[in-house]
């Protein structure tokens, strides 16, 4: 029997080129969009996404599983799902909204799958050290590294994310203990394997350092990040250290970080140490930037799912694979590397 996803947000490029990819791959599959507008496109569903009462059109769908592509600040769509009894996946969540639905979970009676998979690019970077071989109780310390070009297609929803976060605090973890930092602070030079430039870094928050050391249980959990341009990065860095970003409005902020979207590579590398002091790097490079790479990660977690191998529970995306295999699965798609 055909399985009914709906995709809430559907409209916007991640949503978009999930609904493309999952099409292509699963041409079985009845996708709904979930949109403001509905329009004329008959499988468009009305749903605004702060109206509780909206959810209302979607009992007459049999759904299966719940994408969700957008802003959930008061977790309206994860509560549906718990409700319904219907399979649910989020990929949208900063840190602080991902710790906030973990809590609304712990609540509730889980009688479907409730996957989160906010962690950076579909919350796979547990799954590239994993398939190393590591095991987490043997990690001591991970420090991601990120490059991200301001011409990545995803540099809209990107911009957004950076005005409303940059001038909050967060934290990183150093042996179990949490350090206050904000983003585009205490950089360092790093030279990225993907061109072999030397590039400053600066602190950035991305949920993996929660994941990993709250769910994983790793002591120390750094995440740094560097845009294509040196000097914009630069920039960036004093602009933080006056704050300067406090003194403007989320629009000016925003205009900030503002991308062409025309798209270009991202990439990340991850470096780890071992409790008997051994060092390893895992590089990941996607050639279509972070939209291809997070559409096509959480199309394949949508198909894990899908599987229905998995008892009713809360599990982050990385807990539904073999990691060799996810890997595997991943560089299937021919703009993706790991090396």
């Amino acid at each position: 029997m055909s399985k009914t996803i709906l995709i809430i947000g559907g409209t916007g490029l991640i949503g978009k080129t999930i609904y493309e990819m999952l099409s292509s791959r699963n041409p079985a599959l009845k996708i709904l969009i979930g949109t403001r507008n509905k329009g004329t496109n008959p499988n468009h569903v009305q749903i605004d996404i702060n109206d509780k009462n909206s959810f209302e059109s979607l009992y007459k769908h049999s759904i299966n599983l719940i994408i969700l592509c957008t802003k959930d600040p008061d977790n309206n769509a994860l509560d549906y799902a718990i409700k319904s009894k219907i399979d649910y996946i989020d990929i949208t969540k900063p840190t602080s909204e991902l710790v906030k639905s973990l809590d609304f979970t712990e609540k509730r009676t889980i009688e479907s799958k409730i996957v989160f998979s906010s962690g950076w690019m579909g919350g796979i970077a547990p799954l590239l050290l994993y398939s190393k071989g590591v095991l987490a109780n043997d990690v001591k310390n991970v420090e991601i590294l990120v490059y991200y070009s301001t011409k990545d297609k995803a540099g809209k929803s990107s911009a957004d994310f950076m005005a409303e976060n940059v001038s909050k605090p967060f934290n990183f973890y150093k042996n179990n203990t949490k350090v206050n930092t904000k983003h585009f602070l205490n950089s360092k030079y790093h030279v990225f394997n993907f061109d072999g430039k030397n590039r400053k870094v600066y602190d950035f928050d991305i949920p993996d350092l929660y994941i990993f050391n709250q769910i994983e249980k790793i002591p120390t959990v750094s995440a740094k990040l560097t845009f294509d341009s040196k000097l914009i990065t630069s920039a960036l860095g004093i602009m933080q250290k006056i704050n300067f970003f406090k003194i403007l409005n989320f629009k000016e902020r925003k205009l900030i970080f503002g991308g062409s979207g025309s798209g270009d590579v991202s990439t990340f590398e991850i470096f780890v140490s071992h409790s008997n002091s051994k060092q390893e790097k895992v590089v990941l490079k996607c050639q279509k930037g972070q939209s291809e790479l997070t559409s096509f990660s959480t199309v394949l977690h949508v198909e894990k799912i899908l599987e229905n191998s998995f008892q009713n529970s809360v599990y982050f995306s990385h807990q539904l694979h073999n990691p060799k295999d996810f890997t595997v699965s991943l560089t299937s798609n021919s703009s993706i590397s790991i090396h």
